[in-house]
């Protein structure tokens, strides 16, 4: 019995909407990563992040425009593509078979900021009714379930960069209680100056102001991350209600997945990191010499570099499988970061290729075998994705080839 099927993306990034327009951007190495456009950050420390370019009236009806903010504006995009690609109408299923789960770290912060901004300047009276709503964590959830009339198990996960995985095996337990259909996945997006000054205060951002070095995990240059916006939406079925009803393209299955939590770092205990790609193996009924491919979290901070590469190398042995991280490209979307990757390992495995770590120079001293450079043509089988939260949340979750 196979677990559920991946038959449907839609992928919203700052180097491309769209799957095929963003997966051509990454096997062409293209960069997203440049100054901050959206808010002055001359003043700030750190000026660079990875915006999305979207017009977001070309795709949304123009009621939904006041009430949302731009990151709840990304995420109804790509799930729209996602059901589109899907093959996914009304009537499909019954509503109440049908359920939505996303991942967020900030919620429509730029929303909330604008709103602040009209309560302190000009009085309670101007700020919107939608303020009530536009702000919260579980926004995109909501504005998804009403906009395509998806009435089953829902919610959000709030777990940082491991947001996007957790919401994926969130949406595979609602499947195996009996649902056949649940819209999951992470987008997220708070650059703006309010959620600038949240991120700064995190101390993990590069100060650098050249887009080639600002970004740069399992490198001895590593001093931080660029934060991005965006992420993809999965439509995760039911295995045999896929089948049943002829899903067009299936583009993987939701093998394996597994949590741990790091112990506080006071305590001297090791993080645990291994614990959850053991747990996504044994889950998937998977050994190590079955992943053909990780994609890594990759936090460009020597401290935590150290401790996922030291980690992979436990659970895969020294240089034994291929590591990427293909977000070097366009930075660390919080939330969205982990289920984009998930769906860039699906394309990986469809198309038969592991996308390139670009700009990095791999340090010696990290126990993985990084991919630089071009692209590598190889059969791919099986994907393991690692993400870490902000506290420490690990995830992984394992994909692999339904063919």
């Amino acid at each position: 019995m196979s677990g559920p099927l991946v038959t449907g993306m839609g992928v919203v990034a700052p180097n491309g909407v769209g799957v095929e327009a963003y997966w051509s951007a990454v096997l062409a190495g293209t960069p997203a990563i440049g100054p901050v456009r959206r808010f002055d950050a001359s003043g700030y420390p750190s000026r660079l992040a990875a915006e999305v370019d979207l017009d977001a009236a070309a795709y949304l009806p123009s009621r939904l425009l006041p009430q949302t903010d731009h990151m709840t504006r990304l995420a109804l995009v790509a799930a729209e593509a996602a059901l589109a690609d899907a093959a996914v109408a009304p009537g499909t299923y019954d509503p109440f078979d049908q359920g939505v789960v996303t991942a967020s770290s900030a919620g429509g912060f730029d929303f909330g900021h604008r709103e602040l901004e009209k309560l302190w300047r000009s009085g309670n009276e101007f700020v919107s009714a939608y303020q009530s709503f536009a702000w919260f964590y579980a926004v995109n959830t909501g504005q998804i379930s009403i906009r395509h009339g998806l009435k089953g198990p829902s919610g959000v996960i709030v777990t940082d960069a491991a947001g996007g995985l957790d919401a994926i095996a969130q949406a595979r337990r609602q499947l195996r209680r009996g649902s056949r259909l649940i819209v999951g996945g992470g987008v997220d997006g708070s650059l703006c100056s309010w959620g600038w000054v949240a991120k700064q205060a995190g101390g993990r951002l590069s100060e650098s102001d050249d887009p080639a070095r600002a970004y740069l995990p399992f490198d001895a240059r590593a001093a931080g991350h660029v934060p991005g916006e965006g992420g993809a939406i999965l439509v995760i079925e039911d295995a045999d209600a896929a089948r049943d009803r002829g899903a067009p393209h299936v583009y993987g299955e939701i093998a394996g997945y597994g949590a741990s939590f790091d112990p506080a770092p006071e305590s001297g205990l090791p993080p645990t990191l291994h614990r959850a790609v053991t747990a996504a193996l044994t889950d998937a009924a998977m050994d190590p010499s079955d992943i053909d491919v990780i994609f890594a979290d990759g936090a460009a901070v020597p401290e935590l570099d150290w401790q996922e590469a030291t980690q992979i190398a436990t659970v895969f042995g020294t240089r034994s499988v291929p590591v990427t991280v293909p977000k070097t490209m366009f930075g660390r979307l919080d939330a969205g970061s982990a289920a984009l990757d998930v769906a860039t390992a699906l394309l990986a495995i469809r198309d038969g290729v592991i996308p390139a770590t670009v700009h990095v120079e791999p340090s010696a001293d990290y126990p993985i075998d990084l991919v630089v450079g071009e692209p590598v043509r190889r059969r791919i089988r099986a994907a393991l994705v690692i993400a870490r939260g902000h506290g420490g949340f690990n995830s992984a979750l394992i994909v692999r080839s339904a063919a």
